[in-house]
């Protein structure tokens, strides 16, 4: 059993990884590899922290998924509001060391590029509506959830979950960047924001609501779609070979 401090540890460095790795693929290469290798940077980022610290933290990285575990009771109540803290602190923290890296060429802005923020409306990469962001950042982080529930079901096979899980964020992007630049996750989106402008934290809202909906939603239905009464495997089990 690892102790508060190094799950802690875990989880801030396997967010930041997911932030840097992600949002940093969008800023800095998106005009080489585009929405296909922004996709596939975001799910290598988890599948890659899954298998690296997994079995200390859990591997959540993203404070949706850690309330929908804890409504799902895979995870503890109490411990939520430091897993959430931490991640949305290392969220910032990355998006702080690539700000910084994006302006070793003179004349970025992270405001006007956008900084590989999360919107709707005129900040949609394709103008959706509200509305239909909402939808499918709901329906998006629902579904995740659900598969990272079934993949450490313990009935699934171990060592496979964080392959599953990576390359499912991956399929979540490519769904979902035009939409909204995908989010399905609060603190991968709190952490860029701040660096990109009023605009860009005044939709910070519906980023941080939508997924939280979805993984409360997908915790709390998980068991009774497809559960079968036998106590679950956690990423920290799941992730063994």
């Amino acid at each position: 059993m690892h102790s508060n401090p190094q799950r802690l540890a875990a989880e801030f460095f396997g967010t930041f990884w997911l932030v840097f790795g992600g949002c940093g693929t969008a800023v800095l290469a998106s005009a080489n590899v585009q929405w296909l290798g922004v996709s596939f940077a975001f799910g290598l980022t988890v599948l890659t922290m899954a298998y690296a610290v997994g079995h200390v933290s859990g591997a959540h990285f993203n404070p949706a998924i850690t309330v929908g575990l804890a409504m799902c009771k895979r995870f503890s109540w109490k411990e939520v509001p430091g897993y959430v803290v931490v991640q949305v602190v290392a969220a910032i923290a990355a998006a702080f060391v690539l700000w910084l890296v994006a302006h070793g060429i003179p004349g970025f802005s992270s405001t006007e590029t956008g900084f590989a923020t999360n919107g709707y409306g005129d900040r949609s990469p394709m103008g959706y509506d509200w509305w239909a962001v909402a939808i499918i950042e709901l329906l998006l982080t629902a579904f995740f959830l659900y598969v990272i529930l079934g993949v450490t079901d313990t009935r699934a096979p171990k060592g496979f979950a964080p392959i599953a899980i990576g390359l499912t964020l991956t399929l979540i992007h490519l769904v979902s960047i035009p939409v909204s630049n995908t989010s399905v996750n609060p603190a991968r989106s709190i952490g860029p924001a701040l660096f990109a402008g009023w605009d860009a934290v005044g939709q910070l809202w519906l980023f941080i609501l939508a997924p939280l909906l979805g993984g409360l939603i997908a915790g709390a239905t998980y068991a009774t779609l497809f559960g079968d009464g036998e106590p679950a495997t956690p990423l920290e089990v799941a992730t063994e070979g």
